[in-house]
């Protein structure tokens, strides 16, 4: 029975017993950003089982596309040496919310399996908590299956939980015997005290009854419900008599096209290892995708990362040495796409992404494979078999060359690597970077600082309602010490017990202004927030004396927090604009909100075009004219989440949030300072947009009066071009495609000078040259200043010269060129053009190399040119006399 068949009957199955068919949720969860990625059926049913949501239905089912690689269900390493471990894998689910409980759900199970699908009964067996008696008596009871084919098994098996509290309850798995020649003849073969292939967990039903709460003690649930998972991947295998996952019509195809990719057969076993990684990767990364995961060094982009260059390491083994992962797009799209149309709609953008990916890891690959040589060639000198593990901590820190694939080359070369010291080296480094992160906070809990301020509470800050308002001066500090008072001249840094100054947080820079005392007066240079909740006002005396205790009149300045509020809300228009015209998969990765400007980062796999940034800037600046209040408010973040709000993936809300309205356009989550309606902005204008890592991108924006100044200097620009070249600024176009066609016919030109005067000192060069061996040896200066002159001149004496060996230099300001080539002739007589131009290279304070026939270089001191020409010479004489003589070349 094919596997879309085994969907189709499940879904329709339930839908026959009042179950309403609800559509897959994403990979992603919704709402959610403490969970990596949706692991089960449940997970889209979690706030309708905890009561937070009503649905108009009180049975579910759903065919849920999952993920298990990261966190605590993390299934990566084991894909493709099991037969049933999967990283992406579909989970067919029913689902009661206070309607049915044990009964109905196991009737459910067991009618489905041997009526519909048709399974043997005898090869049916059920595990059970240890102590649901009721669960023990209901499988008799429904089903008829005997008491010695029911198997009790403790907590961690058969005792499922959402979290630490919460609802619980005991499960109960419908396990399928696969028959004696699963067995694996372990003499205590069987269920519970033997993971082999025989005992196939197929289905597991989980009893939802109770209430964990902070104690541990366990409440009845008023309205106990039902959560079951089926693993398509399973049960496909059972129905299609195969013994592995690998071998259902899931996978077939994608193995088939690897076999086309690679030229090699799938042969199952230890041998076919690379085939299934790569085919369940694929998957993986064709859905993840498509739901708007991309690559990146944290969080889902960084499992995607993961995935996807171990499928290209495995194709590496079987011997792709090119992108080839993105072919196998299409193939998910023949398996999947009926079922999961959007991988079908996305394929292009997946194709594009995972390619994208793939050819800079195969860069990262040729650069590591480089410096890996030259690690295991010092672990052989050093000859203790070892590759030390800060090596190796290197390769991975450094070139981005991941250490199982250092443990493999080890291998090949007889060396194994020092895996403790590599974990040390990790450790020492998150140690580091931890406490970078602490003096960047500024902040050491041991310091006098933080114990002057163990017992201060947070500041109360006043700014959304006003600009100006009075507090109590509660502590000073100077150099990062409490201090009594400050004078006149003196920085300082000042916490007040209230204050309407923004402290620098959220991307959003800290408030500037002043603080009047009845003996001071202070100028606030920036604005921090220290741990506790704690604002710092950095300011210095500009009169006055100021000590702890004194009253303070707190002023912010205005018009620039003004123009911060406009930049902040700006970004969020840009937020939502760049989700509506690039698409769903952008993401919020980075922000700054300055008076002057904003920048913005955010997840996209490619340059936008100027179309699309124009777009963008036109959707933001529609938002602008339509002049959309702008609200807040405060409330539970559950509630938020409910609303749609956005947040972001690892950001650590508390439990009650604020929330930044723009009408129906944006809402997100956000403690920063915003405008009172969208036509407060004035004018949104890019600036800039460019790369700042793999899969992100950065664009930075002026808002009101930056974007008048903007254009202003624009303007300016234009003007002076147009004065310079005596044309009205309307002509400037077409008169600098001009000026830039007339310059390049001179370069031209220019270059085919060059190439004359180069081939008339050639050809003085190809007379005076010494013949040896049956080879001419030619070396000598050019007077040009191109590499790619210098290298057209080699090929013409190489031409010219029969059997030759040819050495020429020039100059290009402060640099020394060089390049090096010989003829067949030459290279049957030992000489390598790439070996020669590499050792008189580093006479010049350069380095190279490269082929045999034909190689250039550089380096950085041009004066010793001569000398080094001379030397390279000499090294070929030498070697073709020896060759000539049978003596060795000096």
């Amino acid at each position: 029975m094919p596997a879309a068949e085994i969907r189709e009957r499940f879904l329709r199955f339930f839908e026959r017993h009042g179950h309403t068919i609800v559509p897959s949720s994403s990979l992603i969860p919704k709402d959610d950003p403490t969970l990596l990625f949706t692991n089960a059926g449940m997970v889209q049913f979690k706030d309708v089982f905890t009561g937070k949501e009503k649905v108009p239905y009180r049975r579910a089912t759903t065919a849920q596309k999952c993920m298990r690689a990261g966190g605590k269900h993390n299934d990566l390493e084991n894909v493709g040496k099991t037969a049933r471990h999967h990283t992406f894998f579909e989970m067919l689910g029913n689902f009661s919310f206070g309607d049915y409980f044990k009964r109905e759900a196991i009737h459910f199970a067991w009618t489905f399996l041997t009526e519909e699908l048709g399974l043997p009964r005898d090869r049916l067996w059920a595990t059970i908590y240890r102590d649901d008696d009721e669960a023990f008596r209901l499988w008799q009871e429904v089903t008829g299956i005997p008491a010695q084919r029911i198997v009790r098994l403790g907590e961690k098996d058969n005792f499922w939980a959402m979290g630490d509290t919460g609802p619980c309850g005991p499960c109960s798995e419908i396990v399928y015997d696969r028959g004696e020649e699963f067995r694996c003849g372990a003499e205590t073969c069987a269920i519970g005290a033997c993971d082999c292939d025989r005992w196939l967990e197929i289905w597991n039903l989980v009893f939802m009854q109770f209430n964990r709460d902070e104690s541990g003690r366990l409440e009845p649930l008023p309205r106990p419900s039902i959560d079951t998972g089926m693993g398509l991947e399973r049960i496909a295998s059972v129905m299609q008599g195969v013994g592995s996952n690998f071998d259902t019509d899931l996978f077939r195809p994608l193995l088939r096209a690897v076999e086309d990719l690679t030229g090699r057969p799938y042969e199952g076993g230890e041998a076919g290892f690379p085939f299934r990684v790569i085919a369940d990767h694929a998957r993986a990364c064709t859905f993840l995708i498509a739901d708007g995961v991309l690559p990146s060094n944290e969080g889902r982009g960084h499992v995607l990362r993961r995935i996807l260059r171990r499928a290209v390491r495995f194709g590496r083994i079987l011997g792709l040495a090119e992108p080839f992962l993105y072919r196998l797009v299409d193939t998910v799209g023949e398996v999947m796409g009926d079922a999961y149309p959007e991988v079908r709609q996305r394929a292009d953008y997946v194709r594009r992404v995972i390619r994208g990916e793939e050819e800079r890891f195969f860069r990262t690959l040729d650069q590591g494979m480089a410096i890996l040589a030259e690690v295991i060639e010092r672990a052989r000198q050093r000859g203790d078999g070892l590759i030390h593990g800060e090596e190796a901590f290197v390769l991975y820190d450094t070139y981005g060359f991941p250490l199982d694939l250092t443990e493999d080359a080890a291998e090949e070369a007889g060396l194994r690597v020092d895996r403790e010291g590599f974990e040390r080296a990790m450790a020492v480094q998150r140690q580091r970077a931890r406490a970078a992160r602490e003096v960047e906070e500024g902040w050491d809990p041991g310091s006098p600082l933080a114990l002057a301020l163990a017992d201060e509470p947070a500041t109360e800050f006043t700014g959304y309602e006003r600009l100006e308002d009075e507090g109590t001066v509660r502590l000073l500090v100077r150099r990062d010490e409490p201090a009594e008072r400050a004078g006149a001249g003196e920085e300082v840094g000042v916490i007040l017990d209230r204050t309407p100054f923004y402290a620098e947080r959220g991307g959003q820079v800290g408030d500037t202004g002043w603080l009047e005392t009845p003996r001071a007066r202070l100028e606030v240079l920036d604005t921090q927030l220290l741990p506790g909740g704690r604002i710092l006002h950095k300011a210095r005396v500009v009169e006055g004396t100021v000590q702890a205790g004194d009253r303070a009149r707190a002023r912010v300045d205005a018009a620039r927090r003004a123009a911060i509020m406009r930049n902040h809300t700006a970004t969020h228009l840009l937020h939502a604009a760049l989700k509506r015209v690039l698409g769903d998969h952008v993401n919020q990765a980075g922000s700054l909100v300055a008076p002057d400007r904003l920048r913005f980062d955010f997840t996209h796999f490619e340059a936008p075009t100027a179309g699309q940034l124009r777009a963008i800037e036109d959707e933001i600046n529609q938002q602008i004219l339509r002049g959309i209040p702008v609200r807040w408010y405060w409330t539970s973040l559950e509630e938020a989440l409910e609303a749609g709000a956005m947040a972001l993936f690892g950001e650590k809300y508390g439990s009650e949030v604020r929330v930044v309205q723009i009408g129906d356009y944006s809402l997100e989550l956000c403690g920063g300072t915003h405008v009172a309606s969208t036509s407060d902005i004035g004018l949104f204008k890019f600036t800039a947009e460019g790369s700042v890592a793999a899969g992100v991108r950065r664009v930075e924006a002026v808002t009101g009066w930056g974007s008048l100044e903007y254009l202003r200097r624009q303007e300016a620009v234009l003007d002076r071009l147009a004065g310079t070249l005596r044309v009205p600024v309307d002509d400037l176009p077409a008169r600098l495609e001009a000026l830039v066609e007339s310059h390049r016919e001179l370069e031209r030109q220019l270059r085919q000078l060059h190439r004359r005067l180069a081939r008339q000192a050639a050809d003085g060069l190809l007379e005076a040259a010494p013949q040896l061996a049956g080879v001419r040896v030619i070396a000598g200066e050019l007077p040009v200043d191109d590499a790619e002159v210098l290298r057209e001149t080699a090929d013409y004496l190489r031409q010219r010269a029969g059997e030759a060996a040819v050495l020429l230099g020039a100059r290009a300001g402060e640099r020394a060129l060089l390049v090096a080539a010989v003829t067949p002739g030459a290279q049957q007589r030992g000489l390598h053009a790439g070996r020669l131009v590499g050792e008189v290279a580093r006479q010049v304070g350069g380095g190279g190399g490269g082929r045999p026939d034909l190689a250039q270089a550089g380096g950085r001191d041009p004066g010793r040119l001569p000398e080094a020409l001379e030397y390279g010479r000499r090294l070929w004489m030498e070697q073709l006399a020896g060759g000539a003589t049978g003596a060795s070349p000096s």
